[in-house]
């Protein structure tokens, strides 16, 4: 019933660019915070960029200059553009939405599959 769903994942070449996005379901009383985390074969799940609902951002350092996340707030929508994609990139993505600043990010998408080649 309460789940993201998040679209645009695929295969690119590094270089290439991509887009995600991902839609909160109305059933979801509020949403304060939104963002993106990605979780590579290996590797811990990690933050890559969060927004506010006033707007401010943070992204991890590794996709600083080559990331943008943005949202509309009206619509509970969010989406990462991503450019220059890097090999190391590759991942499942995930989006996530905190509904207040007191709470943890709680309600997460299924996850969609990231692959860029080299």
């Amino acid at each position: 019933q309460v789940q993201l769903v998040e679209s645009g994942g695929g295969l690119v070449q590094a270089g290439g660019s991509l887009r995600l996005s991902c839609a909160a379901p109305g059933s979801i009383f509020s949403v304060n915070a939104m963002g993106w985390y990605r979780q590579a074969p290996g590797k811990q799940r990690e933050l890559v960029a969060r927004i506010t609902r006033g707007g401010s951002t943070n992204y991890a350092d590794s996709v600083k200059g080559r990331f943008t996340i943005s949202r509309d707030n009206a619509k509970n929508t969010v989406n990462l553009q991503m450019d220059s994609l890097k090999a190391e990139d590759t991942a499942v993505y995930y989006c996530a939405i905190q509904e207040h600043p007191l709470l943890p990010f709680n309600y997460w998408g299924q996850g969609t599959q990231v692959t860029v080649s080299s």
